[in-house]
């Protein structure tokens, strides 16, 4: 099922209609600042498991999620000083950090080392939908043969998993282009793939 989402300015009433499907267990497709991902409410462990399924991830290797800014980060994660100024510089921004978890983290979404990863999207719909959710989305790539680049058109990706997925947000065309990742554990960062984004402000 699409539907269409002003990228811009997204409609209420429509964000609403799927966070009352998150809230039930969906899993969806959205737009964010670097592609469409694969979402759930991570507090939900049947559709954390089917997105595990739908991309072929490992149960040892938890998936990133997303934040809807950098208070409802500190409820999730341990965030330093050095860390804090770092995150308030850069975000919302296309970069996935990696910090250490706090206890509301559900067992599934931590590492062994009990870190977790946690973006803030820069993209107006995924930024309200999470908002509105009231919690952290889980954030998965698109899966694809030979790990070729996610499509960047709804319509195509609905080809590709439409049928494996309870909904696709809409929210126009995106070029797929992943995100940085940046390990903020240590007072210094560590920068762990380079993607979109200045990463000159971590070296």
């Amino acid at each position: 099922m699409l539907l269409e989402i002003n990228p811009e300015n997204p409609q209420l009433r429509l964000i609403q209609q799927v966070v009352e499907k998150l809230h039930n267990g969906a899993v969806i497709v959205s737009p964010t600042d670097t592609g469409y991902g694969i979402g759930c409410d991570i507090f939900n462990p049947k559709a954390i498991r089917r997105v595990q399924q739908i991309t072929g991830r490992p149960e040892n290797k938890p998936f990133s999620f997303m934040c809807s800014d950098l208070r409802h980060i500190s409820e999730y994660a341990h965030v330093s000083n050095t860390a804090y100024r770092l995150l308030k510089k850069c975000l919302p921004g296309p970069y996935t950090f990696v910090l250490p978890g706090t206890k509301l983290v559900p067992k599934i979404m931590l590492t062994k080392q009990k870190t977790v990863g946690i973006r803030v999207p820069g993209h107006p719909i995924s930024r309200l939908l999470i908002a509105t959710l009231g919690h952290p989305l889980l954030n998965a790539s698109v899966p694809t043969a030979d790990d070729q680049p996610a499509p960047g058109e709804p319509f195509l990706i609905d080809e590709l998993i439409g049928n494996r997925v309870d909904l696709i947000i809409d929210g126009g065309q995106i070029i797929p282009d992943p995100s940085s990742v940046v390990d903020l554990t240590h007072d210094t960062p560590e920068i762990l793939r380079v993607g979109k984004g200045d990463i000159s402000l971590f070296r």
